[in-house]
């Protein structure tokens, strides 16, 4: 269990984005200080075909790239819709939405305020990652992926 209630925002866009634009915004983000965690959400892109006649072979989808963010490179493996995030404090908000403007110039985009994350272990979490589970990865976890989540080292 977190001892801290962090409070969490959410960045909607009209469309998904392609793997400049998230790029360009993920950047943007990791540029303010005050974000503690991040989550990308969208459509999963795996890099094979999971079921039908083409089981198993490669799926070459033109959105799944590796970006480089801050100076690490990482694969992109969901077309993305929405950012979540989690901050130190309320007072992040306004600084996040004056960075991240300048990205969507050719679309609109929303930043809302809610609990978004898990803030407590689940069951899932617990049968991932065992009772000593580190607290940065609660509700990171998705059931079905058979990889970790990528974790940024030194963006703060």
């Amino acid at each position: 269990m977190t001892e801290a209630t962090f409070p969490q925002c959410r960045i909607v866009t009209e469309r998904l984005l392609n793997p400049e634009t998230t790029e360009h915004l993920l950047n943007k983000v990791v540029s303010v200080t005050g974000v503690r965690r991040m989550v990308l959400n969208g459509p999963r892109l795996p890099a094979t075909v999971t079921y039908g006649p083409a089981k198993g072979m490669a799926n070459p989808h033109v959105m799944r790239q590796t970006i480089h963010v801050g100076d690490q490179e990482l694969e992109l493996q969901v077309h993305v819709g929405t950012v979540v995030l989690e901050l130190e404090s309320r007072d992040v908000i306004p600084a996040l939405k004056t960075a991240i403007e300048p990205v969507f110039t050719n679309f609109t985009f929303r930043i809302q305020e809610g609990r978004f994350m898990k803030t407590e272990p689940s069951l899932v979490d617990y049968c991932k990652y065992g009772q000593d589970a580190d607290k940065e990865m609660l509700g990171l976890t998705d059931p079905n992926s058979k990889s970790k989540p990528i974790i940024l080292q030194g963006i703060k």
